[in-house]
């Protein structure tokens, strides 16, 4: 179960040589000469983008990475690289001779790659991906990459393990994917990517981007059909390349114009002599996870039409249009770094008061190795308020979310001691997340949520601010409502995905878990129990 992000590249054999390939470092050279190097040594350079369009992604995973190249002249036809780790650390980026040697070792004119956050599963490099199957037939030894999260997985690997001798090793829907494509492949080993991704779509329920590659050197890109996680494509000349985000593919050299989405239900095949796009099942509707433009995708990015920095500037509009207090010298703003800095900064400029870096975060620290005796030394750690900026200030206090607020509670209490700020308003870019996510954000229960302990209702009140505020120890607090969610993302309701603010879920997987949280927590599923405590209360 992961938001993660995938990345894949190929160099055709036609149309000549890709002027958007690397050129060779001088170390390289000593190596190999460029004057004689022949062109199938040019394209087996294509591995090289791999790594930097991961660093590209790293905001959507840095627990792990990894990449499996193709090259048909070696004996090893796949080779998979993956780790623990940031991105440098996996490709020992910041270690020339190392990372060179890796690059050569995994030379390939294609590669998948991945970076993995997980929701569920061990912190072990058997859970990073791509994964691999090995197999005498060429047909049948693949690998392959996954973005998203099986809303039926439990459902799925029940019927693996009552139905089969198979035995599954980790606790993560990818191994369940696996298995399935493994279990196709071995049917039909001439079984196309169309084909294979209709019998899956029948299959599983919930959100998924694929990235595959074979010992033949065919490859695929897929979205589910409900388009939920992102995915982009460029091709130009000899190169393809597909990725979680379009920033990853601006920044290898492709014009705006070469990206493409990868449209909800569609797949993208790949081989050395072309790339065709076929459609392997409907989409009845798009469920576009709004949570990709308020929080997790690179500000830089553009998908499904709708620009994120665009996005969260429109979210600090809305903000400052709705704002309650009064304004005066003595407020500014201050964002949480660093997804809240676009919507705080596009709230203060329509205020006409000073957007302040009042919060510095320490973006040395991940989101991993961040240590300490307990969440408050963490958040010490993390973040270094500024008196200079704050002292004696009304505070508008600008984050893209609340999902638990155990961070923001610490965080308000560092502000208050060191930051030395008058008053401390919150506002944040996003309604109140009241239901957890099934499609691969990490909000897996209803306990664990901040918001609906203290709300009766759909729609929060006025009175239940003020009473979240005095537990997070603000002054005030303000949420943005459900129906400015599709304003500013620039795309129709109906078309992204809500559920974790409106506990509508998109799949009947999705709205069956949902069913059975609430039951879990002592609720009723059809209305809220107002005699609950107030920590406990959920509605529905």
């Amino acid at each position: 179960m992961h938001e993660c992000g995938v990345a894949a590249v190929y160099h055709l054999n036609t149309a000549g040589l890709s002027p958007l390939i690397p050129r060779l470092k001088r170390a390289d050279r000593s190596v190999v000469d460029p004057a004689t190097e022949e062109p199938q040594d040019v394209r087996n350079r294509a591995t090289r983008l791999i790594p930097g369009m991961l660093l590209d992604m790293q905001n959507r995973g840095q627990l792990a990475a990894g990449i499996t190249s193709y090259n048909s002249g070696r004996l090893q036809l796949l080779q998979t690289h993956k780790d623990v780790g940031g991105v440098a650390e996996v490709f020992s980026m910041n270690h020339e001779d190392r990372y060179r040697l890796l690059m050569a070792e995994h030379a390939g004119q294609a590669a998948i790659g991945h970076v993995r956050y997980a929701t569920c599963g061990k912190d072990d490099p058997s859970y990073a991906q791509p994964f691999e199957r090995q197999h005498i037939a060429r047909s049948k030894w693949f690998s392959f990459a996954f973005n998203g999260q099986l809303a039926n997985y439990m459902e799925l690997r029940d019927e693996i393990l009552q139905t089969t001798d198979f035995h599954l090793t980790r606790q993560t829907d990818t191994e369940v994917l696996h298995h399935l494509i493994s279990h196709e492949l071995s049917g039909n080993p001439e079984i196309t990517p169309v084909q294979l991704l209709q019998t899956l779509h029948k299959k599983v329920d919930g959100s998924w981007n694929i990235v595959f590659l074979n010992a033949r050197g065919q490859m695929f890109v897929s979205r589910d059909p409900l388009g939920m996680r992102p995915l982009c494509y460029a091709h130009e000349g000899a190169l393809f390349a597909a990725a979680s985000e379009s920033v990853a593919l601006t920044h290898l050299g492709f014009a705006e114009s070469s990206i493409h989405n990868v449209e909800p239900g569609h797949v993208v095949v790949v081989d050395g002599q072309g790339v065709q796009v076929h459609q392997y099942a409907e989409s009845p509707r798009k469920a576009h996870c709004f949570f990709e433009w308020i929080y997790f995708a690179n500000a830089g990015s553009n998908f499904d039409n709708a620009g994120v920095y665009l996005s969260r500037k429109r979210l600090g509009e809305e903000l400052a249009r709705r704002e309650t207090l009064p304004i005066g010298d003595d407020v500014i703003v201050v964002p949480v770094p660093d997804t809240a800095k676009a919507a705080a900064d596009s709230m203060a400029y329509q205020l006409r008061v000073p957007s302040l870096e009042g919060l510095i975060r320490n973006r040395y620290i991940g989101r991993t190795f961040i240590e300490g005796n307990n969440r408050a030394d963490k958040v010490r750690m993390k973040y270094t308020p500024l008196p200079e900026i704050m002292e004696g200030k009304r505070v508008l206090l600008v984050d893209d979310s609340i999902v638990r607020a155990t961070t923001l509670r610490e965080l308000l209490a560092l502000l208050k001691a060191r930051g030395k700020a008058s008053e401390i308003h919150v506002r944040i870019a996003c309604p109140p997340i009241i239901a957890p996510c099934f499609y691969g954000i990490d909000m897996s229960t209803v306990s664990e949520l901040f918001a609906p302990g203290f709300m009766q209702g759909p729609v929060i009140t006025a009175e239940e601010e003020q009473t979240m505020a005095r537990f997070i120890g603000a002054d005030s607090l303000h949420y943005l409502p459900v129906d400015a969610l599709s304003s500013c993302v620039g795309l129709p309701a109906e078309s992204l995905c809500r559920a974790c603010v409106n506990g509508v879920y998109p799949t009947p997987a999705g709205e069956a878990l949902y069913r059975k949280a609430l039951q879990e927590c002592g609720k009723h599923p059809s209305g809220c129990q107002t005699d609950a405590p107030p920590q406990q209360r959920i509605f529905r």
